[in-house]
């Protein structure tokens, strides 16, 4: 039987990143080296947006089969490895993800944009994404986002941290979906967080700044008084709600 390869390309990660997940893409190599088809690394933890202090490091394990025996494995090494800001991969297989490209258009788009292929082949590099799918799901997101926003809203019982809270938890959902409509307007997304909501607020004239304002919340950057997070979140819905009109009028080939 060929001996199986289990060499992992660590060194075009960040060192705190290949230092963390290193140990543990080793340890689901060591025990199941077969059923591995490959090793991704996705998310903040590729981009200038890492904070080794608050940002999980994020992965995706294509099986060549789904099994079941090496997700209770997984689940073994989850207490270990959730100290040191490893979060639960995604585990997929190659059969999955091809038939899932219809369904979830938006994560793959943007797992096709920020990835880094460890262990195996780059199975999402080429990805073919279908702009008509994108473009729905894109309008189906907005919709959903906004009955969230207003049971959000009502969750917080009028607590200006929780307010903040919420619209912080919610942006990073938010950063993965611009990107998507940036790409729909013709234009190539970028990776940070940043110059994200910038070429979304200079590509659509809609107010979006407000995004910018709930960022610089999120990174401890600016703090906001009662009557401006009240403001802020009715800005936020509003741009959130113009955004679903813009989707809703693109006409994409």
């Amino acid at each position: 039987m060929a001996e199986i390869r289990t060499e992992i390309r660590l060194d075009d990660l960040l060192p705190v990143v290949a230092q963390r997940i290193g140990p543990f893409f080793h340890a689901v190599l060591k025990e199941h080296p077969r059923s591995i088809h490959s090793l991704h690394l996705v998310g903040s933890a590729i981009t200038p947006d890492f904070n080794p202090k608050t940002s999980d490091i994020n992965s995706l394990v294509v099986l060549h089969e789904m099994d079941f025996g090496f997700i209770r494995f997984l689940a073994s090494l989850g207490k270990r490895y959730k100290r040191a800001g490893i979060a639960a991969p995604l585990l997929m297989t190659p059969a999955y993800i091809q038939s899932s490209l219809d369904v979830f258009p938006v994560e793959f788009h943007d797992m096709r944009r920020i990835h880094q292929s460890v262990y195996g082949d780059d199975i999402l590099a080429g990805l073919q994404i279908n702009r008509q799918y994108l473009r729905i799901q894109c309008e189906r997101e907005i919709k959903t986002k906004l009955v969230a926003l207003r049971q959000g809203y009502l969750s917080t019982l009028d607590d200006k941290d929780l307010l903040l809270e919420g619209l912080s938890l919610s942006l990073t959902s938010y950063i993965t979906l611009f990107r998507a409509v940036i790409t729909l307007m013709g234009k190539e997304p970028p990776v940070p967080k940043r110059e994200v909501i910038e070429t979304l607020c200079a590509s659509a004239d809609i107010g979006t700044d407000v995004f910018m304002r709930v960022l610089r919340v999120k990174n401890r950057e600016i703090k906001l008084s009662k009557e401006e997070a009240v403001s802020s979140f009715e800005q936020y819905y509003r741009a959130t709600e113009r955004l679903g009109a813009l989707i809703d009028e693109l006409h994409v080939a």
